[in-house]
């Protein structure tokens, strides 16, 4: 029989940590009249309800603080609203609105700063020996080297013991033959078998899934080796049969949508009343000045979905017949003077924060490319068309790191793609913050291909 670990309390003592904070605040910062058994048993019970629904608790060793955070900010959000709730329910008021907001936001702020110690704590913790796990791999195939890098990560907490085969290995984690594994899994108290579907027929796996139940261990399947999975994939469930869904992007869920599209209008909102409103009239008179033409030049893109919409810029070539077909290129002749300067600057893309308003772009996210280009990538790149799975956006992963402009050979197109596909797998707000804060650094100090 395994072991009871103290390593199993881990959660349990955050939870009692959280209650005792938010007591805490509530305590120090509520009048006593007003913080009675039946309110203080409501805050305790909301937050234990919502925290479960919402998975505020990390429940995978190789979940951590930036692949939480959806999960806090859904729990904080609604915890927040049933705090005010409560003054509802009982007709009972204190102090004014903006106190009441105070002691809210001193307490999301204590349960921030509480979790960022936690996970740091528990990394720490696992890298002298705590919270550990031990485990073998039943089997060897191509895959065994790609889990190895998490297995040999010390923060995860893994103690990667070594795999079975039938097929001899010169490798020190070698072990022996898959029979042998059973002797060997019960001497080591091994807390987990990773096995490799492809080496067992389908009464062998039953067998060692029944061996596995019978001892209290954990046993994970480690799919067949087709060069198939991406970092976007997941398991679904239909009436208890697994389904393998190699498309499912962040940006899917409903919660994810909103706060996107949330900070989207407010973003351009800021930008098309605080910047638009006079630089519009004050490039007007530039642009007209210097050549005859509309202020704004508009171009039919794909977008989500291979959507085509009108993409707005500030004008900055010369009326010419090129435009929907040629890309800008070093020293086009098109360019107008005012119009090197708009480029340089990328002044000439804030009139697409009209389309981001407007909910045909996002502010951060794949390019969108001419229709022309999309025709010919589509058929010549790889995978293209992956990036059409969210909306396009001003500036994006693929620009910050180089991959703007003009499209000098293959291998541009291939990374620009590249970054694409890795933003639409592993989208999540803090990445779309920090590309717009190195989108502004890059303006700033000025870009090479900004032309």
């Amino acid at each position: 029989m395994k072991k009871y670990k103290k390593s199993d309390l881990i959660i349990p003592i955050s939870i009692g940590i959280h209650l005792v904070l938010i007591n805490g605040v509530l305590y120090l910062l509520t009048p006593h009249t007003y913080l009675d058994l039946s309110n203080i048993v409501y805050y305790n019970i909301t937050w234990l309800v919502i925290t479960y629904c919402f998975d505020y608790y990390p429940n995978d060793r190789k979940e951590g603080f930036k692949e939480k955070w959806p999960n806090m900010l859904q729990s904080l959000t609604t915890y927040g609203l049933a705090y005010f709730a409560l003054f509802s329910l009982t007709g009972m008021y204190f102090g004014t609105v903006n106190y009441q907001l105070y002691v809210l936001a001193l307490l999301f702020t204590v349960l921030i700063i509480y979790r960022i110690l936690f996970f740091s704590l528990l990394r720490k913790y696992r890298r002298k020996g705590g919270n550990a796990l031990s485990l073998v791999v039943i089997g060897k195939d191509a895959n065994l080297k790609k889990i190895r890098k998490e297995f040999d990560d010390p923060e995860m907490g893994y103690r990667y013991n070594g795999f079975f085969d039938d097929e001899y290995s010169k490798s020190s984690h070698y072990l022996g033959k898959i029979i042998d594994c059973f002797g060997y899994i019960l001497q080591n108290e091994i807390d987990e078998i990773y096995c490799v579907a492809s080496k067992f027929s389908h009464k062998q796996l039953k067998n060692l899934i029944d061996f596995a139940d019978n001892n209290l261990i954990k046993i994970k399947i480690i799919l067949d080796n087709k060069e198939i999975y991406s970092r976007a994939m997941s398991i679904e469930s239909y009436s208890n049969v697994p389904v393998l869904n190699l498309r499912k992007v962040p940006l899917d869920t409903e919660f994810a949508r909103i706060l996107k599209r949330v900070f989207d209008i407010a973003f351009s909102s800021v930008v098309i009343i605080g910047v638009l409103s006079w630089l519009t009239p004050i490039l007007y008179i530039l642009i007209k000045w210097e050549s005859p033409g509309n202020l704004f030049f508009k171009q039919r893109r794909h977008g989500f979905k291979r959507r085509p919409f009108w993409c707005y810029k500030f004008r900055s070539m010369t009326a010419n017949t090129d435009a929907n077909v040629k890309m800008a290129t070093k020293d086009d002749m098109r360019l107008t003077r005012i119009g090197k300067f708009l480029r340089k600057t990328s002044i000439d893309e804030l009139p697409q924060f009209f389309n981001v308003f407007l909910g045909d772009m996002s502010v951060v996210g794949p390019r969108p490319h001419m229709e022309v280009h999309t025709t010919d990538y589509e058929t010549s790149v790889d995978k293209y068309l992956v990036r059409h799975f969210v909306k396009p956006g001003i500036t994006g992963l693929a620009q910050v790191r180089g991959y703007r402009g003009e499209i000098l050979k293959k291998a541009d197109i291939l990374n620009r793609v590249r970054l694409d596909i890795f933003y639409v797998e592993k989208w999540t707000m803090a990445l779309d913050l920090r590309i717009i804060t190195k989108t502004v650094a890059n303006a700033i100090r000025g870009e090479e291909k900004a032309y």
